[in-house]
């Protein structure tokens, strides 16, 4: 058995998997292919229809938003947002906690004016930068609320005078939020929601339409939602799975049960990380990811060892990223907390045969 702590993709439900593989072979009893249905049909429309409101219910979405699929990754809101939000000449507000929100601020400044509030780039993002100001004459004010490579994550939000856009990518539906505190939230659905090729976006529709610009009906959210996400060909399969995967989700007991299991696997591996003398973790402690666990060796020695063990224990996606290097076990909604007590289990080995 292997155990999939992959940053993303990142591990799907089981039963979804499976689920997903009968559709391509045979789609509902159709004798077709979720792959080769049209888009139009009554068939993929039904599946489209269920997935906006199944993210409606489990998110409690407010009236006044509207809820898009959309294709080009959560990179492409980086453009997307200001595009469609900043006025020529205008300004907005960006807070720098990680390599995306630097990412998103560099494709914001083709627009107009960016303002970084506060950074945390001088500490290589090991915090979530807290007390700063939010300009009122901004457009908006642009977060990541999960730091995938280095494992920070914002606890709460803030109200704000203007509007706030999040980049929600790696902790999508993982945990309770306020849907109303947002103007705009945007995930990538390869990490807690499906397979790479779809992004989910949850735009307040009254923030829109205030930019002259012309923008191209691809890149227009309201064309977007004039369309019901399939102004062109959207991409079935991957709405399909995503469908599939918030259908689990709500069968567990919605976002709020999924976030009892979250916070009780992240409790157990912070536990074992600060208790294990070869092991410390990188971030400041009250900014930890429940979604992203990064930690390093207090040997260096010891790391391509551990990896190895690893590897034995059937224990995959471990090794952290190249900027921040260490391990990186990624616990999302999907991954069982068994999997996390064979990592626990294997540290623990470790540290007996390293001592």
């Amino acid at each position: 058995m292997k155990h999939n702590f992959g940053a993303g993709p990142g591990i799907l439900p089981h039963e979804v998997l499976k689920q997903a593989a009968e559709g391509v072979l045979n789609f509902n009893g159709t004798g077709l292919s979720i792959l080769e249905i049209s888009h139009r049909s009554a068939e993929f429309e039904s599946v489209l229809n269920e997935a906006v409101s199944l993210v409606k219910e489990l998110f409690n979405v407010p009236e006044g938003y509207s809820v898009l699929f959309m294709q080009g990754g959560a990179s492409s809101q980086f453009a997307l947002a200001p595009y469609n939000l900043l006025p020529d000449g205008g300004k907005a507000a960006y807070v720098e906690t990680g390599v995306w929100a630097n990412k998103a601020l560099k494709e914001a400044k083709l627009f107009g004016q960016v303002e970084i509030v506060a950074t945390a780039k001088e500490s290589n993002y090991t915090y979530i930068p807290k007390d700063f100001t939010i300009p009122k004459d901004a457009a908006y004010i642009h977060i990541t609320s999960n730091n995938t490579i280095y494992g920070t994550q914002m606890k709460e939000f803030f109200k704000s005078p203007i509007p706030v856009v999040c980049d929600m990518s790696s902790d999508i539906f993982s945990r309770k939020v306020d849907v109303s505190d947002f103007g705009l939230i945007y995930a990538g659905a390869q990490k807690n929601m499906g397979p790479a090729g779809v992004t989910l976006v949850i735009i307040k529709n009254d923030i829109l339409g205030k930019v002259d610009r012309k923008i191209p009906s691809m890149f227009n959210y309201q064309v977007q939602i004039e369309g019901g996400s399939m102004y062109n060909t959207p991409p079935c399969f991957a709405i399909y799975v995503s469908m599939l995967t918030l259908r689990w989700l709500k069968a567990k007991g919605g976002v709020a049960g999924i976030e009892q299991e979250n916070d009780a696997k992240a409790k157990a591996l912070y536990t074992e990380i600060d208790r294990n003398p070869l092991f410390k973790g990188v971030c400041a402690v009250e900014d930890r990811s429940h979604m992203n666990v990064c930690f390093v060796v207090e040997n260096p020695e010891h790391e391509k060892p551990f990896l190895k063990y690893c590897d034995e224990k059937g224990i995959v996606g471990i090794k952290g990223h190249r900027s921040v290097g260490g391990f990186r076990a990624s616990i999302y909604n999907a991954l069982p907390i068994t999997s996390v007590h064979v990592l626990i289990d294997a540290m623990q080995e470790f540290q007996e045969n390293n001592k």
